[in-house]
């Protein structure tokens, strides 16, 4: 099979696709062909080595496709049923092995490619709306990055909720994707000074917003705090700018006792039952069309350096996929 493989850590020319041998599912495993996989910063963590990996290895855990083989002891999953999983090992191929307890089965209402598009993203922003911190009727919300995979679903499930929804985008061809999403107030932050961002959003909502979800990380993380109302919280959940330095906790308390926390999927979608409830809340929202999942973009395996290359510079809204 042909995959992405990352050689050493470093940068998007560490990628190359090569051929690998066919794997084969063990117990409590399956074997997916794969039609669609996610582009996801977390590949890039994985990628730089922010995230613990040893290359070589195949990239990717987010895809979707048929199951072609079982393995021993799976129930409940057979060969030709459409699953995705966020927990692929290796889904960047032609074919992936999945546990079966982290595939999901894909209702047939959702194609398989908006399965891999909405699948990681769509469970992240579930968690953090629902879990991380529950919206409620008349909250307000900071969104960074609203037009990007994680933060244009940020918007839908925050507006469903009830919540006043301020977003930031980088450029002007974003904002009406923010809007579409349901954004109250969009702010752009290529016209904004880094220091003055939270002034910005305060002059929207003077009092401080209730939370801020924040995957950008480096670049906004200091407006984050300072947009936060007293006793407001921070959901760290990415860092596309960058990785946060080093930070003094001593700070939250004259802030107005903030909160922060930096989240991931894993903890959130920690049994099936869990990962069965936020991957089902997600492709019903596809199936009943309350959940607008765009992809940005579609890519062979051979223009994966091109995929990355696009999400890393921000210059794509909605999803990315490679298409084995």
């Amino acid at each position: 099979m042909r995959a992405v493989v990352v050689t050493e850590h470093g940068g998007v020319d560490v990628l190359a696709v090569q051929q690998r041998p066919d794997p084969e599912p063990g117990p409590g495993e399956v074997l997916v062909e794969v039609a669609a996989a996610g582009v996801n910063f977390k590949d890039v963590y994985m990628r730089e080595g922010v995230y613990p990996g040893e290359p070589p290895f195949v990239l990717g855990d987010e895809c979707a496709g048929r199951v072609v083989a079982v393995g021993a002891g799976v129930d409940g999953i057979g060969e030709g049923d459409v699953v995705a999983t966020a927990s692929a090992r290796g889904g960047q191929a032609e074919l992936a092995v999945v546990d079966a307890a982290q595939a999901v089965p894909v209702p047939e209402q959702v194609p398989a490619d908006l399965a891999a598009a909405a699948l990681l993203q769509g469970m992240t922003a579930h968690y953090l709306v629902h879990s991380t911190y529950p919206v409620a009727e008349g909250d307000e919300v900071l969104v960074h990055a609203a037009a990007g995979g994680v933060g244009r679903l940020l918007v839908q499930l925050a507006t469903a909720q009830g919540a006043r929804v301020v977003a930031t985008v980088g450029s002007a061809a974003k904002v009406a994707v923010a809007r579409a999403a349901g954004a109250d107030v969009v702010l752009r932050t290529d016209e904004i000074d880094a220091g003055d961002l939270a002034a910005a959003v305060r002059d929207v909502v003077p009092d401080g917003v209730h939370v801020v979800y924040d995957g950008v990380g480096r670049a906004t993380f200091e407006a984050s705090l300072a947009a936060l109302r007293p006793r407001g919280l921070l959901a760290l959940f990415g860092a596309s700018s960058g990785q946060v330095p080093p930070f003094d906790l001593q700070r939250l308390n004259p802030a107005g006792s903030l909160f922060v926390t930096r989240p991931t999927l894993a903890h959130y979608a920690a049994t099936r039952a869990e990962l069965l409830q936020r991957a089902g809340d997600v492709f019903a929202g596809i199936a009943d069309g309350s959940l607008d999942i765009a992809v940005g973009g579609r890519y062979p395996l051979a223009d994966v350096a091109t995929a990355y290359r696009d999400l890393e510079g921000r210059r794509t809204t909605g999803k990315l996929l490679l298409a084995p």
